[in-house]
């Protein structure tokens, strides 16, 4: 509360100054205000990623890279399909795995199982079911 009466009490001063100028001055003043406006840069805001540490990562603004945010998009897909496809292949080689060391433990010679007759046997037992 008390910024927004100081900030008034400054606008009522600087306005009862402004009948004191010169309308030349005046004129000048005004000029000078739009040329200061035409040259001011408008500061765009940039983002910055920052971890822990003195790590950072800049992602640039639209005018500097138009499709930086679908790469960066696409970027994330591809890693999130690779992760998946690699952690569907960890699941499937360790049932592999489960099913081999059954296999090795079981008292059947491995050559049985490779037998024709076992494998209608097989196709038969689960029929079955």
């Amino acid at each position: 509360m008390k910024e927004e009466r100081y900030a008034y009490r400054v606008r009522q001063i600087l306005n009862y100054g402004l009948k004191e100028i010169p309308p030349t001055a005046s004129r000048r003043l005004e000029a000078a205000r739009h040329i200061a406006l035409t040259r001011q840069k408008i500061a765009q805001p940039q983002i910055v990623l920052s971890a822990a540490g003195s790590t950072s990562l800049y992602i640039p603004q639209q005018e500097q890279a138009p499709y930086f945010k679908q790469l960066l998009a696409i970027a994330a897909l591809l890693m999130g399909m690779w992760i998946s496809f690699y952690w569907h292949s960890v699941q499937y080689v360790s049932a592999l795995e489960e099913i081999d060391s059954a296999l090795l433990a079981d008292k059947l010679p491995p050559e049985a199982f490779m037998d024709n007759d076992f494998l209608e046997w097989l196709k038969d037992d689960t029929s079955a079911e």
